[in-house]
């Protein structure tokens, strides 16, 4: 191999590493657009999809909770700006998160960010500087592109038609319409199922094209000129053997060190649980309603934002930053082996995670993080879980295993795991400062 190709495979990985986050976002955004996703039915870009049940194992989607109902809307506002109506939730938790295509969380609406009053936003495209409707808050949108990710708080089936209620008065509606018609996801050339490696760079060079990053980061992406990624027409097609080479290699070498990160991240580990409090602090721009501009929530280096960017889309796509819902995952026990499904497990907690809204421990299986079908239909278990059987001291014994307890007492508690490794998430809604400050401290999950 020569070096000018050993050169070219280096950066085709790096720019995997920076573009998998945005190509594999707005494939999801195309998806949620024509074909839904389980409970979340298809809905055109500008209108929400209103899930009625709570997300189930039809739902494969990567570490979708269990906790909250969905009302998910995709944003295309490159005819115009959009008015957001919210209404009155009395004190309901809910949260609306607004990512855009690069997967940054620039603004939230709901009871920690706005409070639970009925409100109107006005959604406005980059470079739009008409005026604000009376009663509006403005929330800048950073690409044309974005999504809007509802959850509303749910204890159950019988509490579902408040939630539908909810839903029905939120709704987004034209406010300002350019002269041309929304134009949506980026065209691109064809290529092949088969070369999925040349279609992920071609997919790239035409969304970033399309949505512009902030301007520190566009001119980072000059660098990926010699890949082809800044061609106003697409190299790809007909990509030159040396070229299509490098690409391939390179997307493998990015792919394997996101996995590879995924898992041996340097995010701190308490009692085998990896605090992922901070995999959502890679935007450093955009800064909305309902976001923290404070260095706690921001990574200023950004090499490490692009890679912390990568993994958590490839674990936890939409997440939350932490001040909203904080997760903690882990792949190992207390003693550092891996999670199987073959064995039985326990996780006590002397006293219940210091949450302002509530809190739930969710299973994922491996590798996909997908939710596992299972006889009692139960995804995630928390303060919320009806029956739950508290010790006389008042802490509570959680018990993951793949069958279910022979007693009614250790059944009330119990998490079904599948077959093989699995990867649950701890999910802690509005955490209390004794979260990220150590004062409070997760237990270790242990074999029984």
């Amino acid at each position: 191999m020569t070096d000018g190709t050993t050169d070219l495979r280096a950066l085709a990985a790096e720019a995997y590493i920076y573009g998998y986050p945005m190509v594999l976002n707005l494939d999801e955004v195309d998806r949620f657009s024509r074909k839904g996703m389980g409970s979340v039915a298809p809905a055109p870009f500008n209108e929400f999809s209103h899930a009625s049940v709570l997300a189930g194992s039809d739902d494969p989607f990567v570490s979708v909770n269990n906790d909250t109902i969905y009302s998910v809307a995709q944003l295309d506002l490159s005819g115009g700006a959009q008015l957001l109506t919210v209404p009155d939730t009395d004190g309901r938790y809910y949260v609306l998160q607004f990512v855009d295509a690069w997967t940054n969380n620039f603004a939230y609406v709901g009871r920690r960010a706005t409070g639970t009053g009925a409100a109107s936003y006005l959604l406005t495209p980059p470079g739009w500087d008409e005026e604000v409707p009376l009663g509006a808050t403005r929330i800048a949108v950073p690409t044309e592109v974005a999504s809007i990710v509802g959850r509303w708080a749910c204890t159950g089936p019988d509490d579902v038609p408040a939630v539908q209620a909810l839903q029905e008065d939120t709704h987004l509606e034209p406010y300002w319409t350019a002269s041309e018609e929304p134009h949506g996801l980026p065209t691109h050339t064809y290529i092949p199922d088969d070369q999925p490696e040349l279609l992920f760079y071609e997919k790239l060079r035409a969304r970033m094209a399309a949505f512009p990053p902030a301007p520190a980061d566009l001119t980072y992406q000059q660098k990926f000129a010699p890949l082809g990624l800044l061609d106003a027409q697409s190299p790809y097609a007909q990509a030159e053997p040396e070229l299509a080479e490098a690409l391939r290699e390179g997307f493998a070498a990015g792919k394997e060190k996101v996995e590879h990160a995924s898992t041996h991240g340097d995010s701190p580990e308490q009692n085998g649980w990896r605090l992922t409090y901070h995999a959502f602090d890679y935007n450093a721009d955009h800064f909305e309603i309902g976001t923290l501009k404070d260095p706690q929530w921001i990574y200023t280096e950004r090499e490490l934002g692009r890679m912390v960017r990568a993994t958590s889309a490839r674990t936890a796509l939409w997440g939350n930053h932490a001040y909203e819902a904080a997760y903690a995952m882990t792949w190992n026990d207390g003693d550092g082996r891996p999670l199987e499904g073959g064995q039985s497990y326990t996780l006590r907690f002397e006293k219940p995670p210091p949450v302002d809204a509530f809190w739930s421990i969710t299973m994922y299986d491996l590798p996909n993080y997908f939710l596992i079908p299972n006889p009692i239909d139960r995804y995630s278990i928390g303060d919320r879980t009806p029956g739950l059987s508290y010790d006389d001291d008042g802490s509570l014994t959680l018990h993951l295993q793949p069958q279910s307890p022979a007693d009614d007492k250790t059944a009330a508690n119990w998490l079904p795991t599948p077959s093989g490794n699995f990867r649950p998430i701890l999910r802690m809604y509005t955490p209390h400062a004794a979260i990220f400050d150590g004062t409070y401290e997760l237990p270790p999950i242990r074999r029984s």
